[in-house]
């Protein structure tokens, strides 16, 4: 198999995916407004959204293209191999100096886009509130733990297929599920690095969330206000831990731009996930990504003449991750995330839906269109952009389902 060519097609695919989406959003500016949203910007705002998301879709075009020339340099280069020290035996080591070079060498293109991203582009239009010395912490911090995980998954491959053979599809499989529900577990706690939690204060509004909890069933261990205001305007809630016993997580600009009638309806849209129990079904989504990556680092164990095609001398568990990676990454966002899009805007639905019920209908809307005025959202995307990669339903869709009532097929 022509391995160089595959990874330059994976790639150039991919940013050719990512290229079209760029386009088609950037034509959608021209799209008219639909009628129900047509009041979320005056003209003025309008204008101004215009600009930032123009400026935000060109710097990841830009983005992208670097990044693309980055991978293609060191992938052609065999710099991997290259860059290897002489002498160095073992599977673990070399496996951790090939990710430590991939790591090194994409950092500074990547801190360059953060650093322009927050405090030229965010800043400009009223964003960012990050300080330099907050956004040195973040990526520090960033960079440590996205190697202590990465790594942890590196050695627990190359234990189990030293352990256990051709089993490694299974039980890296099981791994994966295993490790992505200790990090839901542990998300509160790593969560406190970033952010300050104080409870929210007592009064009307902790009320009223305490008690549409409780009406549905849950424990209510806590209502907690996160200081996301140190970094950026934008505003969301979320509620958090398993089973029955749950804490409510507020960002302190949701609490300061919204109304409590707002905070609610948007909090019961987020009871509606837990209702619905979206989360546990997202693991399980989860587990066919987790068997997609598996199948492609356990295919590649049997590839020897993918090592030599790079340089190497033989198998490096290092290399076939950041292969994998590539191959993976281009089958996720090409067909497994269009299918995780396309529930995740249902359950939005439906979440809505949860919303009405408890009768916050009204408010819904009125919180949804104050987040997204905040957050400067595309009123009027490009509906193919929308069905290949959007997350949630377009604001105009989800007050015209909210308003009759329904969910749309």
């Amino acid at each position: 198999m022509e391995w160089r060519w595959l990874v330059v097609c994976v790639l150039l695919g991919e940013y050719a995916f990512q290229g079209f989406l760029h386009v088609r959003s950037l034509q959608s500016e021209s799209r008219p407004v639909p009628e129900n949203v047509r009041h979320v910007y005056g003209k003025k705002k309008y204008r101004t959204w215009k600009a930032y998301h123009r400026e935000s879709t060109r710097l990841s075009l830009v983005t992208d293209t670097v990044m693309l020339a980055v991978s293609l340099g060191l992938f052609l280069s065999n710099a991997y191999a290259r860059l290897l020290p002489e002498g160095i035996t073992g599977m673990y080591l070399p496996a951790f100096l090939v990710l430590l070079t991939d790591t090194l060498f994409k950092l500074l293109p990547q801190l360059a886009t953060a650093w322009y991203e927050n405090f030229h582009l965010e800043a400009r239009y009223g964003f960012n509130r990050m300080t330099k010395k907050t956004f040195v912490r973040d990526q520090v911090l960033e960079l440590v733990l996205g190697m202590l995980l990465t790594t942890a998954l590196l050695f627990a491959f190359i234990f189990l297929h030293a352990q256990m053979g051709d089993w490694i599809l299974v039980l890296f499989t099981v791994f994966l599920m295993l490790l992505g529900l200790g990090l839901t577990f542990l998300y509160p706690y790593f969560s406190r690095i970033f952010n300050k939690f104080t409870p929210l204060e007592e009064g009307e509004l902790r009320t009223r969330l305490t008690d549409m909890l409780r009406k549905n069933g849950y424990q209510v261990r806590d209502v907690m206000v996160m200081d996301a205001s140190r970094r950026s305007t934008k505003s969301n809630a979320y509620f958090t831990g398993f089973g029955k016993s749950k804490t409510i997580v507020l960002y302190d600009t949701l609490v300061q731009a919204m109304e409590p009638d707002e905070i609610c309806a948007v909090f019961a849209h987020e009871m509606g996930h837990g209702l619905h129990k979206d989360t546990l079904k997202r693991q399980g989504e989860s587990l066919g990504k987790f068997l997609a990556m598996a199948l492609c680092f356990w295919g590649l164990t049997h590839a020897e003449s993918l090592y030599a095609a790079f340089g190497f001398s033989g198998m490096n568990y290092g290399f076939l991750f950041l292969y994998g990676s590539v191959l993976f990454e281009a089958l996720s966002s090409l067909v497994l995330d269009m299918i995780s899009n396309a529930l995740s805007r249902r359950a939005e639905y439906r979440a809505d839906a949860h919303a009405v019920r408890e009768g916050y209908g009204k408010a819904l809307i009125s919180g949804l269109t104050k987040l997204s005025r905040e957050n400067m959202a595309n009123l009027s995307p490009d509906p193919w952009v929308v069905r290949l990669s959007y997350s949630h339903p377009t604001l105009s869709q989800r007050i015209d389902a909210i308003e009759k009532g329904s969910i749309p097929a």
